[in-house]
C-alpha cells in the first residue's frame, strides 16, 4: 500500500513517503498496474529517485576541497529518506527533503530536494526541484530509475524477447558504455543495433548490467508489445538515458531512466567538481528539471 494517492480520470498514482517513490501507476478504467511491483526476489525498489549522485562512485568515495568522503553508497541517500509532504491537491502531490547533519556526514552542502507528481490526462509529469542554500557553489547529480512491466502482465513466461524500446530515433545503432565489476564506468563500449529506432528487448540485454547511453538525440523511449503497440512511454531531455533490468534474473520489468550526471570513470580521483557530467548550482539558486511518464490508451 503506498502512503499517499493522487488520481484523475485516467490514472491512480500512489507515492511512498520513503524517497518520494512512485511506487505504483494505474489506468482506472480497468485496474491495469503499469509499474513494477517491488518484489524483493528480483529488485526491492519501484522508481527510486537518484540525488546526490547517479551510480557508483570509484571505491565508494569522492574528494571534495581536500577531503575524502567515504563509503558512500551506490546512488546516495535520498531514496533512503523519509520525505515531508509538501503540498497535495487530488491530482498533485509534493514532498520535500532539507539537508541536516546526517547528510551532510555524506555531502557538505545545504540543499533542498522538492519532488513533485503531477497526472495530467494519460500522463505523470515528475518534477525535480533542487535549492542550493550552501553559500557557495553545489556540485551534485540527480536521476530516475522508474521500472516498468514489461512482460506487459507482469510475468517471467516468455521472457521479454519481442519487446521493443523505440528511441524513437533514425539511426541503425546506439553506442552503450559498459560497466566494471566494480559498477563504474570501463573503457568497453558496445553498439547496440537499431530496427526502425527500436532496441530489439531480452533477458540477456543486460547481462552484463546497465546500458548507459548518450541521450543528445534520443528524448522518447517506447515499450511496445509483440504486436508493436506502444503501452508506455517515457519522455525527457536528459544528457544520459539509463536502461537496465536485474541482470542473468529474468525480471518482469525494464527501468527507464533519464540522467543528469552517472556513475564514475574507472580510476577516477579527482575533486566532486571534476565528475563528468556534474551539475553545478550557484548559492541560492534552483535546478528545475522534469520528465514525463505516459501510458497508451490501448485495450
Amino acid at each position: 500500500m503506498a502512503d499517499y494517492k493522487i488520481q484523475n480520470d485516467v490514472l491512480e498514482a500512489g507515492i511512498n513517503r520513503k524517497g518520494a517513490e512512485l511506487v505504483s501507476l494505474i489506468r482506472r478504467k480497468d485496474g491495469r498496474q503499469y509499474m513494477w511491483s517491488g518484489d524483493a526476489a528480483y529488485w526491492n525498489r519501484v522508481s527510486p529517485v537518484l540525488f546526490p549522485f547517479v551510480g557508483k562512485l570509484n571505491g565508494q568515495r569522492y574528494q571534495y576541497e581536500g577531503k575524502w568522503y567515504e563509503g558512500i553508497g551506490q546512488h546516495a541517500f535520498a531514496r533512503d529518506m523519509d520525505f515531508a509532504l509538501a503540498g497535495q491537491k487530488d491530482d498533485e502531490i509534493w514532498f520535500r527533503l532539507e539537508s541536516s547533519v546526517k547528510t551532510k556526514e555524506m555531502y557538505p552542502f545545504d540543499f533542498t530536494l522538492e519532488i513533485g507528481y503531477r497526472l495530467v490526462e494519460n500522463e505523470v509529469q515528475v518534477i525535480w526541484k533542487v535549492y542550493n542554500r550552501s553559500g557557495k557553489v553545489m556540485h551534485f547529480s540527480i536521476g530516475a530509475h522508474p521500472a516498468f512491466l514489461c512482460p506487459e502482465d507482469g510475468t517471467s513466461a516468455f521472457g521479454k524477447d519481442g519487446y521493443l524500446l523505440d528511441l524513437h530515433t533514425e539511426a541503425a545503432s546506439v553506442e552503450s558504455g559498459e560497466l566494471t565489476a566494480d559498477g563504474v564506468l570501463g573503457a568497453v563500449t558496445k553498439t547496440l543495433p537499431l530496427k526502425n529506432g527500436c532496441l530489439e528487448l531480452s533477458d540477456s540485454l543486460f547481462d552484463q548490467d546497465a546500458l548507459i547511453l548518450n541521450a543528445d538525440s534520443i528524448k522518447k523511449a517506447s515499450l511496445k508489445s509483440p504486436e508493436q503497440e506502444e503501452y508506455l512511454s517515457v519522455s525527457f531531455d536528459t544528457p544520459l538515458l539509463g536502461i537496465w533490468s536485474p541482470a542473468k534474473k529474468a525480471a518482469p520489468f525494464v527501468c527507464i531512466e533519464p540522467w543528469y550526471g552517472r556513475c564514475d570513470r574507472e580510476g577516477f580521483a579527482g575533486d566532486l567538481s571534476e565528475r563528468e557530467y556534474g551539475n553545478t548550482l550557484g548559492d541560492g539558486e534552483t535546478f528545475e528539471r522534469s520528465y514525463t511518464i505516459k501510458i497508451g490508451m490501448l485495450s
